[in-house]
C-alpha cells in the first residue's frame, strides 16, 4: 500500500481527479482555478520584467482584528476561512503593505480572476479609445459586419461596456443544459467543446423585445464580443496587445494567462490570470488616474468616466445586482459602490475581487475558491469586510 503523494497532501485529492468537467466544483478548484492552463487552452502574456517580486508582507497583526458584518463580529482570519479565501494582496499609498495565502496557493502563483477579466479588457478598451482607433459610441456592426443578423446588430459599443445589451440569454451556471452550458463548451470550459467557436456561438444570441440601454443585464457574452471587437479595432490578437499596453507600462512582475476557444479567440469575459499582486497594481493604476510608474496606461477622462462620473443609475436600478450596492452604477465593466469614500471594484464568480478605496488609498485583491459561483449573502459580508479593512490599514 502506498502512501499519500505530495500534490494529495497539499490538495487532499490527486491530480487526476481533476478534469475539465468538474474544474470549477470544491475541492478541486483549489488547485484549477493556480492551474488553469492544463485545463484549457490559453494564451501567455509575457511579465514586464525579469525582476523578482520582493518578499511577501505577513497581515499577522490584522488577522485577530474584529469585523462587523452581518451574522455579527469576526475575526479577520475567521472571514478569510470562511470565505475561502487563496490570496489576499492589500495595498496602501502605492505600497504592498500585507500578503497572505492559503496553504494550497504560493506566493508567486497565477490564480483565474474570472469576471475581473471583463475589468481588465475594458482598460484595454480606453487604452484603444485613447489613441482614436475605437470609438464606443460606434455601432458594433463598425467593426463586426457579420453580428447584423444577431442581438448585437443594433446595439453600440457602449451598449456592451456598459452590459445594457437587450440581450435574450441567462447566466445559469449550474445548469448543463443551459445556453450557457453550450457557451462554455463554446469556450473549452467544459467537455464537447471544439464544434462551435466562441465567436460562433455569441452570433446566434438574439434579443429581447425591450430597447438596449433601459436595463443594466449582466451578460458574459458581451464582454467576449468587446475582445472581439478590440482584436478587429487593433489588429493584433489580445494577449499581444495586453502585454504591449497593459503589462509592460504596469510593471506587471510575472506572466499573465487568458484562456481561449478553438479559433484561438480570447476569453475576455473571465479567462484571465494573474498573481494578486499584479491584479492589485491594476486596482493602484486605476486609483492613479491611469498613471502607473509614473507613465500614463489610460486616458485620465476614462478613468474617472468609468469609476466615478458615468453610468445609468437607473438602469442599475432596473438590473438584479441593486441589492449588493444599493446607490451603485456599472461603467465599462466597473462597479461604482456608490458611497462616500467612492469606492469602485471589479468582481468575479467564485469569491474574486479587486476593491479599490480612493479615500482611504486603498488596494485589495482577494482571490477564492468559493464552491458556488454566486453567494449573494457573503457577497454582501464581502463589501463590509473590505470596508472595514480599509479602515484598519
Amino acid at each position: 500500500m502506498t502512501g499519500k503523494t505530495a500534490f494529495e497532501t497539499r490538495f487532499g485529492f490527486a491530480r487526476n481527479e481533476v478534469l475539465l468537467g468538474n474544474w470549477r466544483e470544491s475541492p478541486f478548484s483549489r488547485w484549477s482555478f493556480q492551474n488553469v492552463g492544463e485545463l484549457v487552452p490559453s494564451a501567455r502574456v509575457a511579465a514586464a520584467s525579469s525582476s523578482r517580486e520582493a518578499p511577501a508582507q505577513d497581515i499577522d497583526g490584522l488577522l485577530g482584528e474584529m469585523v462587523a458584518l452581518t451574522g455579527g463580529a469576526e475575526t479577520v482570519a475567521a472571514f478569510l476561512t470562511r470565505s475561502d479565501t487563496d490570496a489576499l494582496t492589500i495595498m496602501k499609498a502605492g505600497k504592498i503593505v500585507g500578503d497572505w495565502f492559503a496553504p494550497h496557493m504560493e506566493f508567486g502563483a497565477r490564480h483565474i480572476i474570472f469576471s475581473i477579466s471583463k475589468s481588465l479588457t475594458a482598460i484595454l478598451a480606453g487604452i484603444l479609445e485613447g489613441e482614436g482607433v475605437f470609438d464606443p459610441q460606434a455601432p458594433v456592426t463598425r467593426y463586426l459586419p457579420e453580428s447584423a443578423g444577431s442581438a448585437y446588430g443594433d446595439a453600440s459599443v457602449r451598449h456592451v461596456l456598459d452590459m445594457s445589451v437587450s440581450l435574450d440569454f441567462e447566466e445559469a451556471y449550474l445548469d448543463p443544459e443551459s445556453a450557457f452550458a453550450r457557451y462554455r463548451r463554446a469556450t473549452l470550459w467544459n467537455p464537447g467543446g471544439g464544434r462551435e467557436s466562441l465567436a460562433d456561438f455569441i452570433l446566434t444570441l438574439q434579443r429581447l423585445d425591450e430597447p438596449h440601454g433601459r436595463t443594466f443585464r449582466y451578460r458574459s457574452p458581451n464582454s467576449d464580443l468587446l475582445g472581439i471587437l478590440l482584436e478587429r479595432a487593433s489588429g493584433q490578437r489580445l494577449a499581444e496587445w495586453m502585454h504591449e499596453k497593459l503589462w509592460l507600462p504596469l510593471g506587471a512582475m510575472s506572466e499573465a494567462s487568458v484562456t481561449v476557444d478553438m479559433a484561438g479567440t480570447a476569453r475576455t469575459a473571465g479567462g484571465i490570470s494573474v498573481t494578486p499582486r499584479d491584479l492589485a497594481r491594476i486596482g493602484e493604476m486605476m486609483r492613479q488616474g491611469g498613471i502607473a510608474n509614473g507613465r500614463r496606461i489610460v486616458p485620465e477622462a476614462w478613468v474617472r468616466d468609468t469609476v466615478s462620473t458615468g453610468g445609468d443609475a437607473e438602469a442599475w436600478q432596473r438590473g438584479t445586482m441593486a441589492f449588493l450596492f444599493p446607490q451603485g452604477r456599472y461603467r465599462n465593466k466597473w462597479y461604482q459602490i456608490g458611497a462616500a469614500s467612492g469606492a469602485f471594484c471589479g468582481i468575479g464568480i467564485h469569491g474574486q475581487w479587486l476593491y479599490v478605496d480612493p479615500k482611504a488609498e486603498v488596494v485589495i485583491a482577494k482571490m477564492s475558491s468559493q464552491p458556488e459561483p454566486v453567494d449573494e449573502p457573503l457577497d454582501v459580508d464581502m463589501v463590509a469586510f473590505f470596508e472595514a479593512l480599509s479602515r484598519m490599514i
